[in-house]
């Protein structure tokens, strides 16, 4: 054995082996493969059986969703594969502690507690899918798109049991988060196949125009939601992972990656899962809205609910149920995983599973309220706003940091905790177009790309200023 060899085994044997403040030994690389799976199972997953139907409600026309979600997916590949998966490869650290290298301690901490709530939020609603379908045998009462709060014991019963399983899980590490989704990803897949089919021939569709007619010229959107174009469904779909690629969320995955071309298995992720899975959940719940049910709710001048469990239920029975528990937890565990990463990046002292077991204790509480799953699209939107600014300072650090003479990781370098560039040039670009949302009414997915942009052009800038006066 080779001396680098040696030093490279005492590295692992003395860190936690998830390498959170180191790079990661080139033994702990893995192949594509484990990419393909953990993608496909957390883009086919929970969230597609809530965002399908609820794209429904928005009114959207054939043509908007069809070729929307064809094009903004591709973008959302594109990003992965040429800015986080280039980025993860070349320096193999996670995200928090790439981030402390430029931003300094301080700076990074409210980051990274900003940053994984937000997950555990996310992780929340996937967990209220699943409980969706545990509920179904017990003939609970489901979450309606208003509900925000819990509405029976059964619920919190249910999603507490659920939450603690995930929770765990998570807390094994990477290697256990990867296994879970390669085993799970085919049976969800699966599901959500024979629930498309299944929903064709309850809609007695025989052609690609009864197909088309399903959504045909769009609708007025349903109450309390608001009216989607083409460019809505466009942007949200690039932007719907946005804290992830363009937000550089997933460097603390590709850092396992051995080449950056790792990035094209995203698309077996999201063509399935945020494609064919979007639009399969959507057909599922045009089934529904033809029924009785569903046609009274929508007299009354509310909207009908769009919980999963009975919707895969009504479709394939027991099996929509298992694909649909599933389906929650393939997404819950590595959004989890993530926010103990965050967590962990702040008390650094205390091990990944802990910390891990702490995210997935606030995803639980958060599961409990069923509003993060039923306002899905607006608290995607705003999750993926708020982090992704901080994304574009890792990407134009290196991609232009060396051409505009500014010093890479200037935090480790100079010793700084509080990099006032970075905190400046976030602070600007969310306030401008935060801003700029609210008082105009433009919904967040359009202001996403030009704060992302504005964010690294002030980081080059203000650090060009600042570091000259510091010479």
């Amino acid at each position: 054995m080779s001396q680098a060899q040696i030093e490279e085994e005492v590295l692992t044997e003395e860190i936690s082996g998830e390498f959170e403040r180191e790079r990661v030994p080139e033994s702990k690389l893995k192949s594509w493969k484990s990419f393909l799976g953990m993608y496909a199972g957390e883009h086919a997953a929970g969230t597609e059986f809530v965002i399908g139907p609820l794209f429904l409600t928005t009114g959207v026309s054939a043509f908007d969703l069809i070729i929307g979600l064809l094009l903004g997916n591709l973008m959302a590949v594109l990003s992965w594969r040429f800015l986080t998966a280039e980025i993860g490869t070349k320096f193999r650290y996670t995200l928090y502690y790439h981030l402390e290298k430029i931003c300094g301690k301080r700076l990074v901490t409210v980051y990274n507690l900003a940053n994984g709530i937000l997950f555990c939020f996310l992780a929340g609603a996937m967990i209220t899918v699943s409980a969706t379908a545990v509920g179904v045998p017990f003939d609970m009462e489901m979450p309606k798109l208003t509900d925000t709060m819990p509405n029976s014991a059964t619920w919190v019963i249910i999603v507490l049991a659920i939450g603690g399983v995930i929770s765990i899980v998570a807390a094994k590490g990477y290697s256990t988060v990867a296994k879970a989704a390669n085993w799970m990803s085919p049976i969800i897949v699966a599901a959500f196949v024979i629930c498309g089919v299944v929903s064709l021939v309850n809609l007695d569709v025989h052609s690609f125009s009864d197909f088309w007619n399903i959504w045909g010229e769009g609708s007025e959107p349903f109450p309390g939601q608001i009216k989607y174009t083409f460019w809505h469904v466009f942007l949200w779909s690039w932007f719907a992972n946005a804290a992830m690629h363009i937000g550089m969320s997933d460097l603390s995955v590709f850092r396992f990656a051995k080449k950056a071309s790792s990035g094209w298995t995203t698309a077996a992720g999201i063509y399935i899962g945020h494609y064919i899975a979007w639009i399969a959940a959507a057909l599922l719940y045009a089934v529904y809205l033809k029924s009785p049910e569903a046609q009274a709710v929508l007299a009354s001048g509310e909207a009908p609910s769009v919980a999963p469990g009975p919707l895969a239920y009504n479709a394939i029975g027991v099996f929509g149920i298992i694909a649909v528990i599933l389906a929650g937890w393939t997404t819950a565990n590595p959004t989890i995983y993530r926010a103990g990463l965050a967590f962990q990046a702040i008390i650094p002292k205390v091990s990944t599973a802990w910390v891990t077991i702490i995210a997935g204790t606030v995803a639980t509480i958060a599961g409990l309220f069923p509003a993060f799953a039923m306002k899905l699209l607006g608290f995607v939107a705003l999750y993926g706003f708020i982090l992704a600014p901080i994304g574009a300072i890792i990407v134009f650090e290196y991609f232009f940091g060396k051409k505009f003479g500014i010093q890479s990781f200037y935090a480790e370098k100079s010793g700084t905790k509080f990099n006032q560039a970075v905190f400046w040039a976030w602070v600007i670009s969310f306030g401008v177009f935060y801003f700029i949302s609210v008082q105009f009414d433009v919904f967040l997915s359009f202001v996403t790309l030009p704060a992302w942009l504005l964010c690294g052009v002030l980081y080059l800038v203000f650090s060009k200023v600042m570091q000259k006066k510091k010479r």
